[in-house]
């Protein structure tokens, strides 16, 4: 055998060995052994490395963290058996290993953040919300000759989803307001400087008031509207913090599909009176009704991606149970069968039967967390599958709250996807990723 061939033989030996290592029990163990852990205070997990070896494991912290039980800094421990680990405080520490006490082997940052419960929502809320101004939500022509049209606003350049915020320098939230500005700039024959807010603009921008020889009045040749409301459902309520989410997605203007920046708003409890079945392309949809002079158990104070946030009065009523559940971080939540919480009639909940179908990896918030399916026959019977109205359903896995219902599969309305709860949870104020700083303590807020 020459020399070329013997190394081409030792290079796929060498090959050979490597693909059976790879398909070994310790080096699977080893390739998905985490670099970063996030735990909550109290909580136990466990490691597994599946190794015949012993090891010298370091932990940062141990007053934050204990390893088998152990509140040392350094010891020896056998890698053939799990790794338990122990939460006690809030913080974050970092656990080290090496073989033989000198080779680095594993080093995993564990992140420990206050224990949390939620109540999980599932009724049907009436959602009234004002927005932060004036919204544009058209343009329209203004008669002011017998041959003649024009819009002020189209000729000043004031786009649909602007948002209007000062006229002449004062603040400005209600429709019923601006036609007395309108009135008193064109009898004066003055322009109006408005101050509009476009994404993250802030522009000036003067109109001059047209007469409507038709209506007789003063006219900007702007279709405004200062207020939405609709039907949705809570997702949950943390009643440590006072605070709700619900809807798992933002609200956004009918016409300009624009989200809506909120001055302020309420929630009330809502009746679901009849529901369209969902069938392939076409979504159905919960038909609710709230008194408009319904108590407010909740105020809105955001309203983001992944829906509305504020303080909320008391503890709502008609939930499935009172008993407040775990949450679950983005990486606990895993394909496989779950339930959804939510209304069909009245103002009952009731849990339906779910399955987690795919889950993606998320570091940073991002809708679409995860696909569902309906599985629940009694839900396909009465719904079709995912309905609006139904977004912001809490998906309950294994005892803890994992997300949230937010969009239907048109072509497919027994499916749609959900969103993690963590995101929402964030958006509620309720952080649970801590800041940066080994032992730094943190506090959900």
């Amino acid at each position: 055998m020459s020399s070329n061939q013997r190394k081409r033989l030792i290079g796929l030996l060498l090959v050979l060995f490597v693909c059976l290592g790879s398909l070994t029990t310790p080096f699977r163990s080893f390739a998905s052994f985490p670099e970063e852990v996030r735990l909550f205070t109290g909580q136990q997990a466990h490691l597994q490395l599946s190794m015949p070896v012993n090891a010298m494991v370091t932990v940062s912290h141990p007053e934050i963290l204990k390893v088998n039980g152990t509140a040392e800094h350094s010891f020896q421990v056998d890698l053939h058996h799990p790794i338990s680990l122990q939460t006690y405080k809030a913080g974050q520490t970092e656990m080290k290993l090496k073989l033989f006490g000198a080779i680095p082997l594993k080093t995993v940052k564990v992140n420990v953040v206050p224990d949390l419960k939620v109540i999980p929502g599932g009724q049907t809320i009436g959602v009234k919300l004002k927005s932060a101004g004036i919204m544009v939500v058209g343009h329209h022509l203004v008669a002011v000759a017998e041959d003649k049209k024009t819009s002020p606003g189209e000729e000043a350049k004031v786009l649909l989803g602007d948002l209007i915020v000062k006229m002449n320098g004062k603040p400005v939230s209600e429709v019923s307001k601006v036609a007395e500005l309108v009135k008193s700039a064109g009898e004066a024959k003055k322009e109006i400087m408005l101050t509009v807010v476009r994404g993250s603009e802030t522009l000036d921008i003067a109109i001059t008031p047209a007469y409507d020889i038709v209506d007789k009045a003063y006219r900007l040749g702007l279709y405004i509207r200062d207020s939405a409301a609709g039907v949705g459902t809570l997702t949950f309520y943390a009643p440590d913090q006072g605070v709700y989410g619900a809807l798992g997605h933002v609200i956004t203007d009918m016409d300009t599909q624009t989200p809506i920046k909120v001055g302020n708003g309420e929630i009330v409890h809502s009746n679901v009176t009849s529901i369209s079945k969902s069938q392939n392309g076409e979504p159905g949809e919960k038909r609710a009704i709230f008194p408009k002079d319904g108590k407010a158990i909740g105020n809105i104070e955001r309203n983001t991606q992944f829906g509305i946030f504020g303080k909320m009065f008391e503890s709502p009523s008609h939930s499935l149970s009172d008993k407040a559940l775990p949450v679950a971080f983005a990486e606990e939540v895993k394909e496989g069968p779950a339930q959804i919480y939510t209304v069909v009639g009245g103002q009952k909940v009731e849990k339906f039967d779910i399955e987690v179908v795919h889950v993606a990896k998320q570091e940073y918030p991002a809708t679409k967390g995860m696909v569902i399916k309906i599985t629940d026959q009694r839900l396909l019977d009465k719904t079709g599958g995912i309905v609006q109205g139904m977004s912001g359903s809490p998906i309950i896995q294994n005892g803890k709250v994992i997300g949230a219902v937010t969009h239907v599969f048109v072509n497919d309305p027994t499916s749609g996807y959900g969103c993690f709860i963590e995101w929402m949870l964030q958006d509620a104020g309720i952080m649970l990723r801590p800041a940066a700083g080994n032992g730094q303590e943190l506090k959900a807020s």
